[in-house]
C-alpha cells in the first residue's frame, strides 16, 4: 500500500524558513516523479517544485531561489526547504508522486503552512 505521509508545516513569521518533509512508503522515488501542491481553501492545487525520477528539479516562477525540493532515496524522503517566507506562502502543501509509467498518482493529505505578517 502507497502512502505519503507530510510534515514539517506550522506557524512562522514572515522572512521565516520551514523545512517540509514527506515520507513516501510503498514505491521507489527512482520510479517517480515527486512534487510538491500547495492547496488555497477551495481552490485547485498549484505546483510548488517537482523532482524527477532521475534528480532533475523544477520550480515555477513564484518559487524559485527561496524553495529547494530535495530527496534521499535511501529513506525515501522528500523535502523542501522553503526560505523567504510570505503571508501568501500560507496553505496547506502535499506530497505528489507520479510514477514515470503515468499509469499511477497518488496524494498525501498535507501539511498546514502558515505565514504571519
Amino acid at each position: 500500500q502507497v502512502q505519503l505521509l507530510e510534515s514539517g508545516g506550522g506557524l512562522v513569521q514572515a522572512g521565516g524558513s520551514l523545512r517540509l518533509s514527506c515520507v513516501a512508503s510503498g514505491i521507489s522515488l527512482t520510479e517517480y516523479r515527486m512534487g510538491w501542491y500547495r492547496q488555497y481553501p477551495g481552490k485547485e492545487s498549484d505546483l510548488v517544485a517537482e523532482i524527477f525520477s532521475n534528480g532533475v528539479t523544477n520550480y515555477p516562477q513564484f518559487a524559485e531561489g527561496r524553495f529547494t525540493i530535495s530527496r534521499n532515496i535511501d529513506k525515501s524522503t522528500v523535502l523542501l526547504q522553503m526560505n523567504g517566507l510570505k503571508p501568501e506562502d500560507t496553505a496547506n502543501y502535499r506530497c505528489n508522486a507520479f510514477n514515470i509509467r503515468g499509469t499511477d498518482e497518488y496524494w498525501g493529505e498535507g501539511t498546514q503552512v502558515t505565514v504571519s505578517s
